[in-house]
């Protein structure tokens, strides 16, 4: 199943913000043990002198095979048993309801607007309306022509607002009355009786599942072709993903890193300067500006201290993975490279990611995924 998500957060295992300053020096031998550091006077990256923010490279400080360069996690890290890690049922067993809900959220993509019948309990419809107390309309009371959907019985609106669209036709406008509670929460309509004008429009209807459906309009973006085939990729792809999330919980829980090289917490320090660095030119915003409106704090130095543990876990995590890489003798070929995007991508060609992020970093989210693969496969299910 193509889903571009699952690759990029697979890129970084998991991206947590952060924020500032140095580049890609090798501390294998900081007399400190390579502790993390949060001394923004040691920055040394390069800057963009119109924003003061790292220039970030997603390939710096990786090496041409995807390892971190000049850095032995094995050096860090004490390795527990990885091989035969118990995931328990709870975890790798998938209820159907949820391949359900993942496949009515892909239908939701393709539902029809049904005008020709008549409202009956139950349907999703789209409607309409403008709402007045006293023959005056209130705030909140209008959709002003935008259109709201709701599911008759689901849905929760006041009194029995959506009961009375039962038996009307898309293409009807009428009037509905509704007596709002006492303890609405709004003076002007505590228990004030109101009437809400609705134009009906449609109602929408999820696709019949059928094989023919599954071929003709999710073949190419999926790859499936039959109702069954479409259910086992669901169901697969949702055990692989809660057995990732489990194994890398177990991964951080067991394992000790005992010191983290400043080159890769630094990589992350980077990284999400940049991040939020993006995010502030979206809006126009300089850093520090956007920093305090959104965070309430005034520096990228109080981001780093902000998001210091969750930046340090990652950078475990990532030598974790490495660490088992140099173990269990991992490498990335050319083929894995290739498998990795048509799995992901639906191409063999990532010369698109090449451009944007570098082949040492591809390298690296292929290793990472080789990895977890590896200890999936010779996980224990309970």
């Amino acid at each position: 199943m193509k889903n571009t998500k699952r690759l990029l957060g697979l890129f970084l295992i998991a991206i947590i913000a952060i924020t500032v300053f140095t580049g890609c020096n090798n501390n294998d031998n900081d007399p400190t043990g390579g502790q993390p550091t949060t001394d923004s006077q040691t920055s040394n990256s390069p800057t963009d002198p119109s924003t003061s923010a790292p220039i970030f490279n997603y390939s710096d400080c990786i090496d041409e095979n995807g390892f971190w360069e000049d850095v032995t996690a094995l050096d860090h890290v004490e390795l527990s048993e990885y091989i035969g890690i118990e995931v328990p049922s709870e975890i790798h067993a998938v209820p159907d309801e949820y391949v359900q809900m993942e496949i009515n959220a892909i239908l939701e993509e393709y539902k029809e607007q049904i005008t020709d019948r008549a409202v009956v309990d139950g349907d999703t419809i789209n409607m309409d309306f403008v709402g007045s107390v006293d023959g005056v309309e209130f705030d909140g009371g209008n959709t002003n022509g935008a259109g709201a959907e709701v599911t008759i019985g689901v849905t929760s609106y006041i009194d029995d607002f959506l009961e009375q669209l039962i038996g009307h036709t898309p293409g009807e406008s009428f009037d509905i009355e509704v007596t709002f509670p006492e303890d609405y929460g709004v003076e002007d309509l505590n228990g004030k009786d109101a009437i809400f004008a609705i134009t009906l429009n449609y109602i929408a209807e999820l696709p019949e599942m059928t094989d023919q459906f599954v071929a003709d309009k999710l073949s190419s973006e999926y790859g499936w072709n039959t109702v069954d085939g479409m259910e086992l990729d669901i169901k697969t792809m949702m055990q692989e993903q809660a057995m990732f999330n489990y194994i890398q919980e177990y991964l951080l829980e067991n394992i000790t890193v005992n010191s983290v090289p400043e080159s890769l917490l630094d990589y992350q320090n980077n990284q999400m300067i940049q991040f939020f660095q993006d995010n502030a030119s979206l809006y126009g915003l300089e850093l520090d500006e956007f920093l305090s409106a959104n965070l309430e704090i005034s520096s990228v130095d109080e981001l780093i201290e902000l998001y210091l543990e969750d930046n340090t876990q990652m950078a475990e995590m990532f030598l974790i993975l490495q660490a088992i890489a140099e173990d269990a003798n991992i490498n990335v070929t050319d083929e894995d490279m290739v498998e990795y995007f048509s799995k992901y991508m639906g191409t063999e060609d990532y010369s698109e990611y090449e451009e944007s992020f570098g082949i040492p970093y591809i390298k690296l989210s292929v290793l990472n995924e080789e990895v977890m693969i590896h200890l999936q496969k010779n996980a224990t299910l309970q």
